[in-house]
């Protein structure tokens, strides 16, 4: 801290080179791609179709392994096992020549074999040999070991670091380095482990018996290895966090432990002009597998041999077998194609995997294997037929090659921006000339619009039905007309009663909210994608920054935010009073019975009715005193809490003493009839400005994530 210095200019340079060429490339490649095959298919069941320089060659890692097993045919193989008996071990020899392709070849062998009868020892050989204790803990250890050990997934295990550190238990978990610093304090971290009830005895025994030194490693200039920091419980943590936990606290005593120390035997023999073999190991040093013992060496005892002694030979068994396969990739094999071909950063890798899973191009099915979807097959494959490069590992070892020269201040970082992004500029203008090839194989793996989905309701240009298609995103499709209309991403949709809309004809929609205080709400299909009045600056699921230039599919104007002033489902008819918590309308939920209730247009504040009415509507009268909308209630004639009996009443919600003493504000502030007063409608009637459906449609020339 005495000796600051200025930041690396070159460095920073390096880091912001990547970001912008990850970003244009990213956003140029994927808009395209999701204007392109959005809509166009009824079983696509992706509202992203996204491309990103590091996220589609690990996506192609895995769907190369998928093509290595849909196009491996099986061979059989034979392979020659004699077993022989010696003093009291029977023990089952390897052959030389591993395995043979030629049934009759092998039989040949065999029956020289038995023919000879007997196994003479031709060497026996025996050598000390260890295996070395681990270095430092680093990120991609970390995960690859969570992901086939402990069954966590990159996402959930940096989620898991993250909270350990931040909770002091553990060094900070974003590192490439395995060495550690040579002031590093090992004795006072084997001291904050003592009185840990799983890890102390073994620390202290490091402690008493004189701990080593780690195996030298690799020095990254960021930070030291993961490292426990302090003792910790199960009960503390939480299970997964402990697991996470106890193998960091495992990793570092086993750096501090001798090297695992065994003696490798090896027995030679002859037989029939063929050699077999048989191999034993016996431990004489546990060292740090006594404190990770899933890398402990599997013994195998041996009886002595004598060089030329001849052993009977009990039987000869001729085995048959198939070639297999390679397995799906798991997470941690992925994760070692990735760091070997520069893929992503110990920071970013985790991200990756996740963005291929959440995208729907691969599922992790048991044991963490990554198996590829429809969608992502045909994505590398049209990636393949188009432009290779696109998907392979390469061009983005090459990026990295050029930030790399700019970090050391050798490349001119706006040169290779620049270079870059014309080479990208290139290629996405070809990629957008043949997009019919990659189309074709979406073609050959998906369902067109019309012949997916279910009939719903009637289009009002020209009267046939429509059908609704809930994956992702959920739309209504005219296969007459051939149009899309998007509807609301959440809840359920159901037609409305066979009600049209007096603006377009077209049959309404009631889209009901998930939960048990979701709420109702009638749209009408046309209206929602194409907004009749302009001024309308609000849309039901707009991103709540209220950003225009970022309204996505299922953004639009239902039947609640409408100022149609005939309309009988418009917030014109429905809207009651002003909502308390926004600037939004409070209106009646048309299919709430029998609890009655008003939903805030805008907000998720909620207000209860009269529960147990037979009817609850609104009038065209306004309260003198609030110009709030005067409702009828038709009060069940055993619960009416009018006098006689009588069980129809009219009056304002915030100014009428009966019906404001059964109102009931939920998801709000307290709702009182001297608060504000009128509609809350903005600014009124007069502030929408005819239909202009024509050219209502918004245009977003720059490149934005608008629509995603």
């Amino acid at each position: 801290m005495n000796s600051l210095v200025d930041p690396n200019r070159d460095e920073a340079l390096a880091v912001d080179a990547r970001q912008e060429i990850d970003l244009k490339v990213g956003v140029a490649f994927t808009r395209f791609q999701t204007s392109y095959f959005n809509g166009k298919y009824g079983n696509l069941d992706a509202r992203v179709i996204s491309y990103g320089p590091c996220q589609t060659p690990t996506l192609g890692f895995c769907v190369d392994r998928y093509l290595q097993i849909t196009m491996f045919k099986p061979e059989k193989f034979w392979m020659l096992h004699p077993y022989i008996m010696y003093k009291g071990y029977e023990l089952k020899l390897e052959w030389e020549r591993g395995r043979l392709f030629d049934a009759d070849v092998a039989a040949m062998f065999r029956n020289r074999l038995m023919e000879d009868g007997t196994m003479r020892v031709v060497r026996v050989s025996e050598k000390l040999e260890s295996k070395g204790r681990p270095s430092g803990l680093n990120t991609v250890n970390l995960l690859k070991v969570a992901s086939s050990a402990l069954g966590f997934g990159p996402q959930l295990t940096m989620q898991l670091a993250e909270r350990l550190y931040t909770q002091g238990f553990i060094s900070y978990p974003r590192t490439e380095s395995t060495a550690y610093p040579s002031s590093f304090d090992f004795r006072g971290t084997l001291v904050a482990l003592v009185h840990n009830p799983v890890f102390g005895g073994y620390a202290q025994k490091l402690l008493t018996e004189s701990y080593n030194k780690p195996r030298a490693g690799t020095d990254a200039g960021d930070h030291p290895p993961i490292t426990p920091m302090r003792s910790a419980i199960e009960d503390s943590l939480g299970n997964d966090a402990w697991k996470l936990y106890q193998y960091i606290c495992q990793h570092f005593l086993g750096t501090l432990s001798p090297d695992c120390r065994y003696r490798r035997i090896k027995v030679e023999f002859e037989s029939g002009g063929e050699q077999f073999q048989c191999i034993g190991q016996l431990v004489t040093v546990k060292g740090f597998t006594s404190i990770m013992p899933w890398l402990a060496i599997s013994e195998k005892n041996l009886p002595d041999f004598a060089e030329g002694e001849k052993i009977e030979i009990s039987k000869v068994d001729l085995d048959e077998g198939n070639t297999s396969p390679p397995d799906y990739l798991n997470e941690s094999e992925l994760i070692s194609l990735m760091e070997k071909h520069g893929i992503g950063t110990d920071a970013s890798i985790s991200v990756h995997i996740n963005n291929i899973c959440e995208r729907n191009y691969v599922q992790v099915q048991a044991g963490r294997r990554l198996v590829p979807t429809p969608l992502g097959i045909s994505l590398i494959r049209g990636y393949q037929c188009i432009d290779s490069d696109l998907c392979l590992p390469d061009i983005r070892s090459f990026i990295e090659h050029q930030i790399t020269l700019v970090a050391k201040g050798q490349a001119d970082h706006s040169m290779v921006v620049q270079h870059v992004l014309d080479q990208f500029r290139r290629k996405f203008s070809y990629f957008v000339k043949q997009i019919e090839n990659m189309d074709a194989l979406f073609e050959a793996q998906f369902s067109p619009l019309s012949d997916s989905g279910r009939l719903l309701s009637k289009c009002g240009k020209c009267l046939r039905y429509m059908k609704y298609i809930s994956t992702q995103p959920s739309r209504l499709y005219c296969g007459t007309c051939e149009e899309v209309y998007y509807v609301p991403q959440k809840g359920t949709v159901k037609l409305y009663k066979e009600l049209t809309c007096p603006l377009d004809n077209f049959e309404l929609l009631l889209c009901s909210m998930p939960g048990p205080e979701g709420k109702s709400f009638p749209l009408c299909p046309y209206c929602y994608n194409c907004p009749p009045f302009e001024g309308i600056d609000t849309f039901f699921g707009a991103p709540k920054t209220g950003d225009s230039s970022k309204l996505g599919k299922g953004v639009g104007m239902p039947c609640f935010l409408c100022p149609h002033p005939t309309c009988p489902h418009s917030v014109i008819a429905q809207g009651v009073c002003a909502c308390p918590e926004c600037s939004g309308t409070l209106v009646l939920d048309p299919v709430s019975a029998p609890k009655w209730r008003l939903c805030c247009n805008m907000c998720n504040c909620l207000v209860s009715l009269p529960e147990g009415a037979h009817r609850i509507s609104t009038t065209q009268d306004k309260c003198p005193e609030c110009e709030s909308t005067i409702i009828e209630v038709d009060f069940n004639k055993k619960t009416t809490p009018l006098k006689d009996g009588a069980t129809l009443h009219k009056g304002c919600i915030l100014c009428d003493e009966l019906l404001h003493s059964l109102v009931e504000m939920k998801h709000g502030r307290s709702f009182s009839r001297h608060g504000r007063s009128g509609r809350g409608r903005g600014k009124g009637r007069g502030g929408y400005r005819g239909r202009g459906r024509g050219n209502n449609k918004q245009q977003d020339p720059k490149m934005s994530f608008r629509d995603f």
